[in-house]
């Protein structure tokens, strides 16, 4: 039986270390460190779950956050789960993007992996 697909993309390096918790949960993983290559790759290939980091800049111009892009492509696809990484600061503005865009949850940095993992564990057969 082939592994279900895990899209990482990665912009805050430190979380690039729980590729391992995924391919132990039991995925394949394709990690991406810039949104509009992770776009690409998943307009291209069938994915159970997508993590992102989440974070905002107050000077971003049209946008709140680093991932609307990366939601917009998902919202489509009801079989993607979408986990986000957040900085528990940037709440407010997390809360303003799940308004408009589906996140499926979002695990407050650091990440907890026992957290993870049973997140995961729930989404791998789903």
């Amino acid at each position: 039986m082939d592994r279900p697909q895990l899209l990482a993309v990665v912009e805050f390096l430190a979380h690039n270390r729980l590729k391992a918790v995924y391919a132990a949960a039991g995925f394949g993983v394709q990690t991406e460190f810039a949104v509009r290559k992770a776009i690409g790759w998943l307009r291209k290939n069938k994915v159970r779950v997508v993590v992102a980091d989440f974070y905002h800049q107050p000077d971003f111009r049209d946008r709140v956050s680093n991932l609307e892009s990366l939601l917009a492509t998902v919202q489509p696809m009801p079989e993607v789960k979408v986990l986000v990484y957040y900085d528990p600061s940037h709440q407010a503005a997390l809360d303003k993007v799940r308004q408009r865009f589906r996140i499926d949850a979002a695990l407050a940095v650091p990440v907890q992996d026992e957290a993870l993992r049973e997140l995961l564990a729930g989404w791998r057969t789903a």
